[in-house]
């Protein structure tokens, strides 16, 4: 496995890289709504704006990928990303800074694709679950970028953005993710593809991955509004509550390899939406900041394992053949999956932020609540039969 080391280590990197970018972007929509005007209907359609052009990323992701490979794919993804952090950053208007977040929001929806075609594709080669560890940077990212934003709150935007935009862009030009992609040979079409989609189990983890990020989405996109607004947190406060979701989620996602060869996934995920579904009633009924925080460092550490258990589940899905054809039709079903990630965004951020609108944001956290109960139900699609990927299989 030493070879797999270097891949390993860049594929991590772009994980940490999209944690990072996508942290600051969020702890800063408070002043965002200070410096361009808006109010939180406002930042609801932009936040479903940039979950539309999310999902348009995924979809070209899983096409760049057919042709040139996931590794390819990521690299140009995270340069992408870096010119809509700079464009976001430094806009001095509104349309500009629009213009910024469609760009950003195309590199997001991109680099999730691709950064779990390669996880996923490393995971079938190392020959155990080691997918949560790929999430785990994410989440430590996500703490560095929240962290960053607190300790940086009497900055500007820009003085803030364009840092963090070349890590992003440096990350993107590192040399060890090519490795962990070998060169596509003996193509399918993308047809036969569409037509050996394993639909069933598919769409139930994507149902699973939506529930999720309603609840990721919910306390990543409104967590510092709510702290500031709601409750009365500081400006150096605020952002903390999203920095212990990450932090919890880093450690849950650390821990989640080796619960899951324990028990497995299906006990793993019961689990994660019980402690989740906790930690959002204790959101829901905090008096104040600091019991709103730790609400949101039980949700962290209850539910963060379950994005990277789907994509795990959706790499069995990819059944047997040659390692190039099962990695082709993993890039498939990842892509596909990936793209159920960005309507659990919309219903999370933007239902959390329509809610709250009529009353307010702790009413809105009522949302994420009751559907994080509901996963529960879905914890048997993370074991799919062996059988549902057989269809995937070339007659041979």
């Amino acid at each position: 496995m030493e070879r797999l080391s270097y891949p390993r280590a860049g594929v991590a990197a772009a994980f940490f890289a999209q944690g990072i970018g996508f942290a600051v972007v969020l702890t800063h929509l408070p002043a965002f709504k200070d410096q361009h005007g808006l109010d939180d209907l406002a930042v609801t359609g932009v936040m479903f704006g940039v979950a539309v052009l999310a999902g348009v990323g995924s979809t070209v992701a899983g096409s760049f990928a057919s042709h040139r490979g996931s590794a390819v794919t990521l690299r140009a993804a995270l340069l992408l990303a870096a010119v809509g952090l700079t464009i976001t950053g430094t806009a001095g208007s509104l349309p500009v800074f629009l213009a910024g977040v469609a760009v950003y929001g195309l590199g997001l929806g991109t680099v999730d694709a691709s950064e779990n075609m390669q996880a996923v594709a490393l995971e079938a080669r190392y020959g155990r679950s080691i997918l949560t560890s790929f999430h785990a940077a994410w989440s430590a990212g996500g703490i560095v970028g929240a962290v960053y934003t607190s300790l940086t709150n009497s900055w500007t935007p820009a003085e803030s953005f364009v840092p963090i935009a070349v890590v992003v862009g440096l990350i993107a030009l590192a040399p060890y993710l090519t490795a962990a992609d070998d060169p596509h040979s003996g193509a399918e079409d993308s047809a036969d593809r569409e037509a050996a989609m394993p639909w069933r189990p598919l769409v139930m983890l994507g149902a699973a991955l939506v529930l999720f990020y309603v609840a990721d989405s919910a306390a990543a996109s409104w967590s510092t509004i709510y702290l500031r607004d709601g409750l009365g947190a500081s400006a150096r406060l605020a952002p903390l509550a999203y920095g212990g979701y990450q932090a919890t989620s880093l450690i849950s996602r650390l821990a989640g390899d080796f619960l899951v060869r324990r028990t497995g996934a299906v006990g793993v995920v019961r689990m994660a939406a019980g402690i989740g579904t906790a930690g959002l009633l204790l959101v829901v009924l905090a008096p104040g900041p600091t019991l709103a925080i730790v609400g949101f460092a039980v949700l962290g550490a209850g539910l963060a394992v379950v994005a990277p258990l789907t994509f795990s589940a959706a790499g069995v899905l990819a059944g047997d053949g040659t390692p190039e054809q099962r990695r082709r039709r993993a890039d498939a079903l990842v892509a596909r999956l990936n793209q159920f990630n960005y309507l659990g965004f919309v219903l999370g951020g933007v239902l959390t932020g329509l809610v709250s609108s009529a009353g307010s944001l702790r009413w809105g956290y009522v949302v994420p609540l009751a559907l994080t109960a509901v996963l529960v139900l879905l914890a048997p699609a993370f074991a799919p039969r062996r059988r549902a990927a057989s269809v995937l299989t070339p007659d041979r």
